[in-house]
């Protein structure tokens, strides 16, 4: 749950720092059907497109206990066809309309987009709405596809050690949390799932009143409404079950993994903290812990690479990242690799001694000025894209904020002080036990052997299709 924020638009989206950065420069609109199904329009009349999205409030945390990926699996499943579009049709459709789509699953919640010319936006809701009502499955069609997420999770996650690790941490760091359950699912609970276990967690959640509509493009309101009502609107309500989460307890003792693996080419070392989110805990710290992520590691400039990489060079790459936008916990973290001939213990080292100065003598004024100087240069970018800004709004009602929250952002990044950054770094991080997670090549190996820095190691937020 922790990601680098970065001036990149999509990599932003996905960090959850920037999640409501870009929002600040738009005017939503918004409405909500008959049937409770909310809508945020998001105008932008630039190009005659629209990104249109709809996510349900329902993902990998929301699984039964002993089924975890079947969230993942319903999302593959989605494609699978209702009795007017055959198996596979929905694709298709949208690519002979010159548009394209794809699907997204998260701890939190699951999504289904398209990116389609407006003089195609009715056609895609139409199909979209038709599976959210009338998804059909078989035997035949459920079965093959388990192999194919079977497939995909050997590639993302057995394949790349970074994503193996992280996936680790997450065990250790969420051990009483649905966090702490890959999104994707453990491969012998994956290879359990059954087309019942889908169709349940398909009715239990897929419902109208528990998702929304994101338009973003050239669309307003006032002309997407009757469309909507049109087609989402004519789908029933339905009772929805409370998310009932089990709780994550605080952490008491600092823990320690290491995985060795043979596909790992250089070592790396990743540090995380349990952490507030923008709805979960001591959420007051969340704008100064961005803030405090993008001073200590969010580039070429910060503490981090600064001290580590240009004068101490103990490292070849090395970040802090934090993502506060989820539903339950989030993390805040340091992950790096050791520089050729340094050790991850020197590397460990050099990161403890820029946390203990910033400790005893917080961060400078002009630090922070320039940092959240960047994050508003990031937030600006965002109103060239269509996809982000339906992705910024569904995360944020996703995990329970409002768009008025979103909208808030930049004045609540400007209010953030040092005083308030130092209180979030000694509420979050200093003397607070962490996890640490150190990946080494399979002979055991602590040296670097590259100068090309190691994936940064981040357990995996989200799955596609």
């Amino acid at each position: 749950m922790t990601r680098p924020l970065r001036i990149a638009l999509l990599a932003a989206l996905a960090s959850g720092t920037a999640l409501s950065a870009a929002a600040a420069v738009y005017n939503p609109e918004t409405f909500t059907l008959s049937n409770g199904m909310r809508v945020v329009v998001i105008p932008n009349d630039r190009a005659p497109v629209v990104s249109h999205m709809v996510w349900y409030f329902a993902g990998a945390a929301d699984e039964p206990r002993g089924k975890s990926g079947i969230a993942h699996y319903l999302e593959h499943l989605m494609f699978k066809g209702t009795a007017e579009v055959a198996s596979g049709e929905f694709s298709r459709i949208v690519a002979r309309n010159g548009g394209n789509e794809n699907a997204f699953t998260h701890w939190d919640y699951t999504g289904y987009f398209q990116n389609v010319a407006v003089d195609r936006l009715e056609l895609v809701m139409k199909l979209e709405a038709d599976r959210m009502a009338n998804l059909r499955l078989t035997d035949e069609l459920v079965k093959p596809e388990l192999q194919v997420v079977l497939e995909e999770r050997r590639q993302r996650i057995e394949n790349a050690p970074g994503a193996r690790l992280g996936e680790e941490l997450n065990a250790v760091m969420f051990h009483n949390h649905p966090y702490g359950i890959p999104i994707i699912g453990w491969p012998q609970e994956i290879e359990g799932l059954t087309r019942a276990d889908a169709e349940l967690f398909y009715k239990t959640w897929y419902a109208p009143n528990n998702a929304v509509l994101l338009v973003s493009g050239a669309m307003t309101a006032e002309r997407l409404k009757p469309l909507a009502e049109a087609t989402y609107g004519r789908i029933p309500a339905r009772e929805v079950p409370a998310r009932d989460w089990t709780v994550q307890p605080a952490q008491a003792s600092e823990q320690r993994l290491t995985l060795k693996d043979e596909k790992a080419q250089t070592p790396s070392l990743s540090r995380q903290w349990v952490a507030p989110s923008y709805v979960w805990g001591a959420k007051e710290h969340a704008y100064a812990l961005q803030v405090l992520a993008e001073v200590v590691g969010g580039g070429a400039t910060s503490r981090l690479h600064r001290a580590l990489v240009l004068e101490q060079r103990l490292a070849t790459g090395i970040g802090m990242g934090y993502g506060p936008s989820s539903r339950g916990p989030a993390t805040i973290g340091i992950s790096g690799s050791p520089a050729p001939g340094v050790t991850v213990e020197q590397l460990e080292a050099g990161i403890q001694a820029v946390l203990d100065d910033i400790a005893k003598n917080g961060l400078t004024e002009a630090e922070i000025e320039r940092a959240k100087t960047r994050m508003s240069i990031a937030a600006g970018y965002a109103r060239d894209s269509l996809y982000g800004p339906a992705r910024v709004f569904g995360t944020a009602l996703a995990i329970g904020q409002t768009v008025e929250d979103v909208e808030a952002w930049p004045d609540r990044i400007r209010a953030v002080t040092p005083a308030a950054v130092k209180a979030a770094f000694d509420a979050v991080i200093a003397g607070r036990p962490s996890t640490v997670g150190v990946l080494l090549p399979a002979d055991g190996a602590t040296t670097g052997q590259s100068r090309v820095p190691a994936p940064a190691i981040q357990p995996v937020q989200e799955t596609t299709r």
